[in-house]
């Protein structure tokens, strides 16, 4: 009697356990949380290139540079500084405007000019430099009279802006070289306002950075970028820089030395694709104005075929994948086109982040990104799931608990 109870009562207790255990595991089978799926990322093959032939002029000094393409700045030539002529001017304007500020739609002050300023007249026609009549007791505006100094390419017009804004040329010329100090023009020399002497020298590097300090200043580079201009008590002239409006250029400044050449800082702007690309040139020490003009087109039409709109992927387009422990594989898709702007053969490198931890999940979902990367530019696409992660149903989890995160 005691045994047959005693077997009773073992088989109550097993069965308890037994319903016990399947009580417990059910539940954490059927209700835990999966494993992440196993991600690996798809190999990426960046487009490739030939390198840019630069047209470079046979003579001088060259160099180019793009607005926010570091990878684009290249010279030629001579690295010695030579002389730079009228392009001087700009340093002669920008100096000025530290002393005498202006801002877009003003005018600023009135000057007047007197007997000293109109004999600078024949002082520069005599030297066989450009000048423009200035009559005593006329007057223009500061604006004015920036305009015909960078338009015109007046020295007298000159000299008078450096010592209205010093009130004289010693003091105008310890502002350039503090002026020239403080922007790291090392390679620039500045003896004189007007260009005229061929002691003031530059190269090529240091007229890029010139045309970009320029270019910042709005004022000068409204002005730089005026084609003809028409004041009452002065005439009407053109701008000495004749490439205006040609492929793009939009300024900066011409110089001329009868025996040094000519020379031309410049820049042009157009759109490559959905960017625009401003380019700022320099050509130093051409025999003459065709030679010069034409070397600056050859240089242009060669640096802009340079740049190109590269597709780095398209809508689709296979990043990484998600492998499931129930054999489910689900693909990391870039979620649109996206392209690049480049220089040359700029390598683009790309970053792929696919997303982690990644268990079950919808079609679409958001699932990493891309990151493209060439010189400065970068472009990110996010990733999604081209198709949905589904749960592998009650008998896979029943079956593989050890695939399942167990915990409570």
């Amino acid at each position: 009697m005691n045994r047959r109870r005693a077997r009773r009562i073992a088989a109550i207790v097993s069965g308890s356990v037994v319903v016990l255990a399947i009580g417990s595991y059910l539940p954490l089978t059927l209700l835990a949380p999966l494993g992440p799926a196993e991600v690996r990322v798809a190999a990426y093959s960046s487009p490739v290139h030939a390198a840019t032939a630069v047209a470079w002029p046979g003579y001088g000094a060259s160099a180019i540079s793009a607005v926010g393409f570091p990878e684009a700045l290249a010279s030629h030539g001579r690295a010695d500084p030579l002389p730079i002529a009228s392009i001087s001017k700009l340093v002669t304007v920008l100096v000025a405007l530290e002393a005498k500020p202006l801002a877009v739609g003003q005018s600023g002050p009135t000057i007047i000019f007197g007997a000293a300023d109109s004999a600078l007249f024949a002082k520069y026609t005599a030297m066989n430099g450009k000048a423009e009549p200035m009559k005593t007791g006329s007057s223009l505006s500061e604006l004015d009279l920036l305009r015909v100094v960078l338009i015109a390419s007046a020295n007298n017009y000159a000299e008078v802006l450096a010592t209205w804004a010093y009130g004289g040329e010693p003091a105008f010329l310890g502002a350039v070289d503090t002026w020239l100090v403080a922007h790291g023009l090392s390679h620039t020399t500045i003896v004189e306002p007007t260009g005229i002497s061929p002691k003031n020298t530059s190269t090529a590097s240091d007229l890029l950075a010139l045309g970009g300090l320029a270019l910042d200043n709005p004022v000068v580079a409204t002005i730089v970028s005026t084609k003809t201009l028409s004041l009452p008590s002065v005439g009407t002239f053109d701008n000495t820089n004749a490439l205006l409006g040609y492929a793009g250029v939009d300024g900066i400044k011409s110089g001329t030395l009868d025996e040094y050449g000519t020379s031309l800082l410049f820049t042009a702007d157009y759109r490559v694709g959905g960017r625009d690309v401003r380019l700022i040139g320099a050509v130093v020490g051409a025999a003459d104005h065709d030679t010069l003009y034409g070397a600056v087109r050859s240089l242009l039409a060669t640096v802009k075929s340079g740049f190109r709109e590269v597709t780095v992927t398209t809508k689709g387009q296979v990043f990484a994948s998600y492998s499931t422990p129930w054999e489910h594989v689900v693909k990391a898709v870039a979620l649109k086109d996206a392209t690049v702007v480049v220089w040359s053969d700029t390598p683009i490198a790309a970053k792929i982040e696919p997303a982690l931890d990644l268990g079950l999940g919808r079609k679409g979902e958001a699932a990493g990104s891309v990151t493209f990367t060439a010189g400065e530019a970068t472009v990110m696409v996010p990733l999604v799931l081209n198709h949905s992660i589904t749960d592998p149903g009650p008998w896979w989890r029943l079956v593989n608990p050890g695939s399942l995160l167990l915990t409570r």
